[in-house]
């Protein structure tokens, strides 16, 4: 990568990575329900999901949405949906010590898919493509500029798992955790807002 490229990159990715969003709202409940190390194989599935995504992005969804623009909305409809149905999992959450019962942490693979149907995952990818991979050495470029996405979002988003786990030390009243729990699935529902709102007429 041109080293004139690398700053502005590190500095998007962190920017897009460590903002509130979908992803980190995410992880913050799952840290209190569950803890960061039960947390951990979510927090990579991300990562690798967003490195998956930028990569076929790059190489080949860019051509499919321009032709068929029917697919993209497809794909932010049914992502809203299913956030919808993850806003309400999180707000019947039960608190640390009813994790087993109430549910599970994402898994590495549910992570990953997760952001195909991300908002803020596509935004993420589809900014970054756009503004960072020239047209010279296009593939090398994708590559590398994939990567450094994929190093730069791990420990960013780390800092949102831990933390939950950081409060799920002092949130022991189940009513605290309850009202957290639903905040935490209001800050989701209200994520979506950006990416599905009509766009304002010129």
């Amino acid at each position: 990568m041109q080293t004139a490229l690398l700053l502005p990159v590190v500095t998007f990715s962190l920017a897009m990575s460590i903002t509130p969003g979908p992803n980190n709202i995410m992880l913050t409940a799952s840290g209190l329900n569950f803890g960061f190390r039960r947390t951990l194989p979510h927090m990579v599935g991300i990562s690798a999901g967003v490195v998956a995504m930028m990569l076929a992005v790059g190489l080949i969804l860019g051509d499919l949405f321009a032709r068929w623009p029917w697919m993209h909305d497809a794909l932010k409809y049914g992502g809203g949906a299913y956030l919808l149905y993850l806003a309400w999992q999180i707000a019947r959450a039960g608190g640390p010590d009813q994790g087993e019962a109430r549910g599970a942490p994402f898994t590495f693979w549910q992570a990953a898919a997760f952001q195909w149907v991300n908002p803020k995952a596509w935004i993420m990818v589809v900014g970054t493509v756009a503004a960072f991979v020239p047209p010279e050495q296009y593939h090398a470029h994708l590559l590398m500029v994939a990567t450094v996405m994929g190093m730069v979002n791990l420990p960013a988003i780390a800092v949102w798992a831990g933390a939950g786990a950081l409060l799920r030390n002092l949130l022991r009243d189940p009513r605290a955790v309850r009202w957290f729990n639903v905040s935490m699935a209001a800050l989701l529902v209200a994520s979506l807002y950006p990416a599905l709102a009509p766009a304002a007429p010129l």
